[in-house]
Parts: C-alpha cells; structure tokens; sequence
C-alpha cells in the first residue's frame, strides 16, 4: 500500500545501468550526481536524472521509493536520499484531516452558548442592580442593610467602593449560576457512543465471513449520525463492486470467444422474464443459471474453441496467436514462481492486468520471467503442439496514464523484427489504426458495444511493426525527453510517444467483469424503500454504469432516465472545427438545456421522484457544476431517486459532494475505496473508507443499520 491509499503493485527498478553494482564487487568505488526536480506534493511524478560515467539516465517515478511505501520481492537495495524531512512527499501530502463533529454534538454547542450566554446576562443585569443598591446603602449615616455589616467590609458590602463590589459579585454570580450549564451532559453522550460502538464491534449480523473480520467502530462520534443519512454518494469499483477481475470475453480478428454470462446480463433477463442469453454470441445458456465459481482466480473464460490448443484450428489462429502473445508481454506485472507446486503467479498494479497476464497463461502463452531487458514466455507452439520457451527483448515500456489511456511495449523478437504491442480505451485505439490494419473494425465496435452493455470492462489490442530507423530515430527523442529534467518532461515524452502509436494493426479487444459485492443489490434496494436517495459517482463509461445500474438495483424497472451528456451533433462537429470558447458556450448551453428540460420532465409527472433516476457524464459534470448553473442542476437531482456520473474525476466526486451537503443542508454519507476518492470521503458528513474484501460488509452492515430503521 502507498501514500495514495491504493493496495495494489507499484513496480520499482533500479536503472539498468547500476543493477549490475553489488557490495561484494565494485559498490564502495561507486560515484554518480543526481539532479531532480524541487520537493513537491505530487505522488505520481518524479523528474529527474542520474549521471554516471559522464553519462545522462533519467529517473522516473519506477526509480523513487517514498517514504512510508512497503518493499517487496526483493531482499536489500541500495539508494540515495533526494527529499528528507518537510522535503519527503508525505509530509507535503500531510494535512489536518477535517473535523466532522455529529449533529447532535453541534445542537449540544448551541444549547451550551446559549445557557452561557443566559447565565451571563443574569449574573451581569444582578451584579449592576447590586452596585447600585450598595452605593446607596448609607441613607443619613445610618446602614439601610445593617444586617450585612458594610461598615465592616472591606469589598464586598463597602458602600464607597461599589465599582468594585459590583465586579466581585459578578464573579460569584457565573460561579453559582454555572450550574445552569449541563456540562455533565456531554460526558453522558460520550459513554452512550461508547456503548453503542461496542454494540457495534460484537454485532454479529455485521460480521464478515468471509475474511473472518467482525464490524470494528474505529471513533464513535458518528454513529448518531448513520441514523440521519439523507443521502448516499458511492463510488462503484472496489466499493459496489469487488475489484477482483475476471477475464470472461474476447473479440479476436471479428470473432467474438467466451460463453460466459455476466451479472449484468442475469439482471437484464430476470428483469425482461427471458432465459439467459449471452448477448454477444447468442446463445441461450440456462444451464449457467446456477453460478459456478472460475477455478482460476481472475479467469472464469469458457470457449472450447480456444481452450486447450484449440485455437491452432481456428480460421485466424496467427491473429489469436498475436493477441494473447500481447496479453502476455504488454504490462508491468511481475512473475512468483511457488517453489512447491512451481505454479507461476503474478504480482500486478491493476486487477484488469493481473487478468490479462493469467487468461494468456491459461491459453497457452505463459509468462515467467522478467528482467531489466527481457521477458520470457513459455509459448504453444502452432506447428508442434508443444510448449517452447521465447525470450523477447525488452526496449522500451510507454506507461498507461489517464491521459494517453494506452500502454504500449517496444520488444524486439527472436527473429529480430521490432514490434509496438498496444492496448488501450476504445476511444484512443480506434483513431490510430493503419488503413491496412482495420479489417475487423466493425465487428470489434460491436462486440465492444454488446461488451459495454454487458457491464463489462473493455480494451482494444492492437500492434505494429517498426522499421530500424523509425525506431533509432524514436529512441534518440524518447531518451532525450525522459533525460529532461524541465517540470514538462511529460508532455515531452507524451508528444514523442504519439509519434510511434499510429498506423496500428487491430487485433481484438478484451472483456473483463467486476463482481458485484455479495449483498449490495438487496441493500440497494431497502435504502431506496427508506426513502434514501443514493448517487454512484464512477469513472466508467455511461452505458457499462448503467448496466451495473440496473444489476444493482439502483435503476429499476419502469425508471424514466434522464441523460445529460454532450454527445449531440452539433458539439461533436464543434469539437472537430471550432475554437475552445465556441465549444465551452455551447457545451454550457446544452447542458443548462437538458437541465431545464430534466426539469420540466419531473414537473410534469407532479414531483414523484421515484420514476426518475438521472445519469450525466464528466464532460457535462464540468459545466453543470458551475456556479450558476450548479442550483439548478441540484434541483433536478434531488428531485430523481437515483443518480449516477460517469467518467467523474477526483474533483468533481468532491465539487458533487460539496454540492449536495450545502445545497440539501441534510446529512450525507460517503463510500470509497481509494485515493480518488479522498476528496469525496473528506467533503461528506459521514465518510467510510473501504478496501475492496471490506465493501460487502459495510453494505451489508448498511443494510442491517436501514433495515431496522424500517
């Protein structure tokens, strides 16, 4: 687990050019200069260089370890520090976490000021009336209150210095009118959230079998508060959904493989009362009614023309060879071989790629080794029908990020030919197909579509091959750009990247499936019936979230949908031939058009919310969030039982957020699982913070908690 909250692989090598130092040889003569960028805040990026024998070599992120980071598969490194102390990432990251006091704690405040406020103004008005009455106390020489003996006192009674026993009686008054103020119960609140959290922590309905972990209250200053929820904001992959990948589909050279059905297409059926069809193949599959489990962690693909070797005898087997032989070199992922059983495992940034690498393991393309320059496979060999070993010369890796939306490797093969392996979002790949390379296009758009509809994850793989010279002239600028040590080595090495990922061959594209979390499809269901309102703000594509959607009953059947996007004509021919400021007025205008015609809709149907559910993506979140379109956008969400953004980034879940706390003055609830959603959990009233096993329980705690409300 790093700094950002994420439990997943981050991959980090020593540069090629020191992997071959070791204490024992030539460490102790070792000299070199590293220049980097300033200390900064940012996790993600690090730019800088090492010079080493009069030679530049840059450093990236691959090559820093932060502090507080966990290292593994290795035994010892050897390093220099760049950043101590404040200079360290995590102490920039490092703010004062927000505090989130419950309702009940700030009316108690309120009654507190006011009873002050109360005792302050009695003892005050008391203490000047008794000044008065003291300074008049001697009529004619003799005492009016003899009884009090103010001949004798010094302070208190003394009729010449009544300023100052005006003041002293002030001071008595606060002290015996304190009283008034219940002090006493704020300690009575606490031991009841005290008992409530042990409830809590011995509650066996919220006990999470599966990973033998019971409900744990961790503070109890919310729990009040859980009783309150107006309204959910969730994120969806790893908290709805288990973020435990399962590759299930492939579309190869126009064909589409895999017989499996996904939960989404089961929800689909029952709520049309049809048999289970696969909707790519078309297949009825009733005997898959009965859910079996995939014996292989992260693969659970069905299709006996693939299987087993089977694919040599396919009409396009060079193209499946092709395909999985990308599955199994293009990624990061590193291979653990059990010294027992020799079975390989793979150790992953992303469940989707730890997916990948297993599906073409359990196709034929093994991949069990890897090292600074090359990456080994055991490979299905078409003409002999055994497994031979191929070792693949590592070049160049060009990383995902949400910008490119791609990762793409640069290997050169046993036979000396060098080839680009890519894959990436539909939305990208398509663009940067060769003429000559998009004979499968159409049919692969459609899988893809019928995947999405699916609730599957999708990927489009393609690949080419590079000339010496394209490639020597590629290297020089990449070398040259990731050896900058500017604040925009990025877009420098984005910009040279884009020079080489074009003119690509298709190949096919992948489909993995997410499972729903055990339970949140009844929980879903019961806080909708207690009148919860309840936004899933995700990152995924607007027809794979409303398909999750309907297969976690946050959509139901006989929902009118009410989708905002900006996918019309005439902003997309804008996007193509006009200015930026042509496109963000328009852009604003459709989206305030479909706001006001959302809300006409509702107003017709007389204010039942319970018949709509809203859906917008990311591009119309930026507008509708805008300060003077934001309120009516509110309007017309609160109005709808269900809301749904796709495509949402870290700061728009955030902005959302904010929106709906101040807008509807009702208590809210966060639930996410990562670093995206920090922003989120730190906005809302309540904010619940999950690793992916833990999301059936909170739901299902969640459940539990609503469920009794009814």
């Amino acid at each position: 687990m790093n700094l950002d909250g994420e439990t997943n692989l981050k991959l980090k090598q020593a540069l090629e050019v020191t992997s071959i130092l070791h204490e024992d040889s030539n460490f102790k003569d070792f000299k070199a200069t590293i220049k980097c960028e300033d200390p900064n805040a940012n996790l993600y990026s690090f730019v800088g260089s090492l010079i080493f024998e009069e030679q530049q070599h840059p450093l990236t992120p691959q090559q820093l370890l932060l502090r507080d980071s966990k290292l593994r598969n290795t035994d010892y490194i050897y390093g220099a520090v760049v950043f101590t102390g404040h200079d360290t990432k995590v102490i920039q990251n490092s703010t004062d976490p927000p505090s989130k006091r419950s309702r009940i704690e700030r009316k108690m405040d309120q009654i507190i000021y006011f009873m002050f406020f109360v005792v302050f103004t009695v003892a005050f008005v008391g203490s000047i009336f008794f000044g008065v009455i003291t300074e008049r106390d001697l009529d004619n020489g003799k005492m009016k209150r003899w009884y009090l003996q103010p001949d004798d006192s010094k302070i208190f009674f003394d009729p010449d210095r009544a300023p100052v026993a005006a003041i002293y009686h002030f001071l008595t008054a606060l002290l015996l009118y304190s009283y008034l103020i219940p002090i006493s119960l704020y300690v009575s609140i606490e031991i009841v959230k005290v008992l409530q959290s042990i409830f809590i922590n011995q509650d066996v309905q919220m006990y999470y079998e599966e990973a033998d972990t019971p409900a744990h209250a961790r503070t109890s200053n919310l729990n009040e508060e859980l009783g309150q929820v107006d309204t959910i904001l969730s994120d969806k992959t790893g908290t709805l959904t288990c973020n435990s990948m399962e590759f299930i589909k492939c579309s190869v050279a126009g064909t589409a493989y895999g017989r499996g059905v996904t939960e989404v297409e089961r929800a689909m059926n029952r709520k049309k009362g049809s048999p289970l069809i696969d909707v790519v193949n078309g297949l009825n599959t009733e005997e898959d009614l009965t859910e079996s489990r995939p014996s292989v962690k992260g693969f659970n693909f069905k299709d006996e023309r693939i299987a087993n070797g089977n694919w040599v005898n396919e009409p396009n087997s060079d193209v499946i060879q092709k395909f999985f032989r990308l599955l199994a070199v293009c990624h990061t992922a590193i291979p653990e071989v059990d010294e027992n059983t020799g079975k390989v495992m793979y150790e992953a940034e992303s469940p989707d790629e730890a997916a990948f690498v297993i599906a073409a393991r359990e196709l034929g393309f093994e991949f069990y080794q890897r090292t600074q320059t090359s990456i080994s496979l055991h490979e299905l060999d078409p003409m002999t029908g055994k497994k031979v070993e191929r070792v693949y010369k590592l070049l160049n890796v060009l990383e995902f990020n949400s910008t490119r939306k791609r990762m793409s490797v640069i290997i050169r093969d046993e036979e000396g030919k060098i080839l680009l392996l890519c894959k990436g979002a539909d939305s990208v790949m398509f663009d940067r197909l060769a003429k000559n390379g998009r004979d499968f296009e159409v049919e692969t758009r459609d899988h893809v579509n019928k995947y999405a509809d699916a609730g599957l994850r999708t990927l489009i793989l393609a690949y080419r091959v590079l000339d010496e010279e394209e490639y020597k002239v590629f290297n020089e600028k990449f070398s040259e750009a990731k050896n900058s040590v500017s604040a925009d080595r990025e877009t420098l090495i984005d910009e040279v990247t884009e020079t080489i990922e074009k003119d690509l061959v298709l190949l096919g594209a992948t489909a993995v499936e997410d499972k729903l979390q055990n339970g949140v499809p009844d929980c879903i269901d019961k806080l909708a019936q207690a009148g919860i309102k309840i936004w899933v703000l995700t990152g995924d594509k607007m027809e794979t979230a409303i398909n999750i959607g309907f297969a976690c009953s946050l959509l139901r059947p006989g929902m009118q949908q009410i989708i905002i996007n900006l996918e019309t004509p005439e902003i997309l021919a804008l996007e193509k031939t006009g200015a930026k400021s042509e496109i963000t007025k328009a852009s604003k205008e459709s989206v305030l058009h479909q706001i006001n015609e959302g809300k006409n809709q509702l107003s017709a149907s007389g204010g039942s919310s319970e018949a709509f559910a809203l859906i917008i993506d990311g591009k119309s979140l930026t507008y509708a969030l805008e300060d003077d379109i934001k309120n009516k956008f509110l309007e017309l969400a609160i109005g709808c039982a269900s809301v749904i953004c796709c495509r949402s980034s870290p700061r728009q879940k955030a902005l959302v957020t904010r929106l709906v706390k101040s807008g509807t003055g009702k208590t809210t609830l966060a639930i996410g699982d990562g670093a995206n959603d920090v922003g989120m959990l730190q906005e809302a009233d309540i904010g619940i913070g999950i690793s992916g096993v833990e999301g059936m329980q909170v739901f299902n705690g969640l459940f539990y908690i609503y469920g009794s409300v009814m």
